[in-house]
């Protein structure tokens, strides 16, 4: 139950674990042996129990998790509560003793990413190309875990929003629940402004374009998440500037109008203009051309995708900013290798 030492409010059946002190540790697949007593504080107040529980009790199975809120064995200020009830500071949550499969977080090894911007509320990095934002789906780790790994003091830390293994640039973390809450709404409510960087494949024509294809998205039967146009999909537009056009290719800068997955790759794959080094919805035998130079033009060798720009408002002060996240070194040399751009 490593997260729940992070609180420092919290008790045993024995008394209070003070500041340094912390409850027995839970040795892989074993039970705790007592009762964890959690004061909730303000970053906490307004989660659900369930996602509360789901937060700090890593390696717990989510199906236990519920059936330990059913059975009423986890307690908020001494009475039973149901799975929809919403902490409130200062309450105090009897979380029950519980098996505990410990995975390979003590592994993931501690590391920093490039900071865009940091103050007490927010973190902004930018992310290299192939490292995944969080584990899962055969990846042991990511951004957020090798960032707690290497900030063990950091009380609280949460990714804002994702980008894909493949992509690279900004990526927005909170290091307050009510950071992270602003933060949310804003997105949801379409105040954040994110654009990108892709080199699309072909001869692009437009200046300006947008692209209003609805999108599905599905898993495959080997468990791999993918995204098709389809009439019945989630409303999706995303606006494309042309920045430079060269023999077959074209630097695009992407304003997201909708946040869905694979949104600018599939909107670039279905219009005719595939993403250079896209090894989902892309051109396959380019890629696999492109990954060698042919003497005059580099390889690239990842997809040429970079989250370039995020503006949005404070969630502490509200005032706006804008941050900008420079191209990646390896993109920047291959558009240098195409030589001068079209006019």
């Amino acid at each position: 139950m490593k997260d729940l030492e992070r609180f420092s409010g919290m008790t045993t059946q024995n008394g209070p674990v003070r500041g340094g002190q912390k409850p027995a540790a839970a040795s892989p697949n074993t039970v705790l042996p007592q009762a964890q007593f959690v004061t909730i504080g303000e970053e906490e107040a307004g989660q659900r129990i369930d996602n509360y529980l789901l937060r700090v009790c890593k390696g717990v199975p989510k199906s236990h998790i519920y059936r330990i809120l059913r059975s009423g064995e986890v307690r908020v200020n001494k009475g039973r509560i149901d799975q929809l009830y919403r902490l409130v500071a200062g309450d105090v949550v009897r979380i029950p003793p519980v098996r505990v499969a410990e995975k390979a977080e003590n592994n993931v090894p501690a590391a920093e990413f490039p900071i865009v911007f940091e103050d007490a509320h927010m973190l902004v990095v930018d992310k290299p190309a192939g490292v995944a934002v969080h584990g899962g789906s055969g990846v042991s780790f990511g951004v957020i875990e090798q960032l707690r790994a290497a900030r063990p003091d950091a009380k609280f830390l949460e990714l804002v929003h994702r980008l894909d293994r493949e992509t690279s640039g900004l990526l927005l973390l909170a290091k307050k629940r009510s950071a992270l809450t602003s933060l949310h709404e804003q997105m949801r409510d379409g105040v954040t402004d994110k654009r990108y960087l892709a080199l699309a494949v072909g001869d692009w024509k437009n200046q300006r374009q947008h692209v209003k294809l609805p999108l599905h998205k599905y898993t495959t039967a080997d468990g791999e998440r993918r995204v098709s146009v389809q009439a019945d999909g989630m409303p999706s537009h995303t606006v494309f500037t042309l920045l430079r056009k060269y023999d077959n290719f074209a630097l695009l800068e992407a304003e997201l109008k909708t946040g869905r997955t694979h949104q600018i790759r599939v909107h670039l794959a279905s219009s005719g203009f595939p993403i250079a080094g896209d090894d989902k919805y892309g051109d396959f035998a380019l890629n696999k051309a492109l990954q060698k130079s042919d003497g005059t033009r580099g390889a690239l060798k990842r997809m040429f995708l970079h989250a370039h720009q995020i503006t949005f408002k404070h969630p502490e002060t509200g005032k706006i900013m804008t941050l900008n996240a420079p191209l990646a070194p390896e993109c920047e040399k291959f558009l240098v290798s195409l030589g001068q751009p079209r006019s």
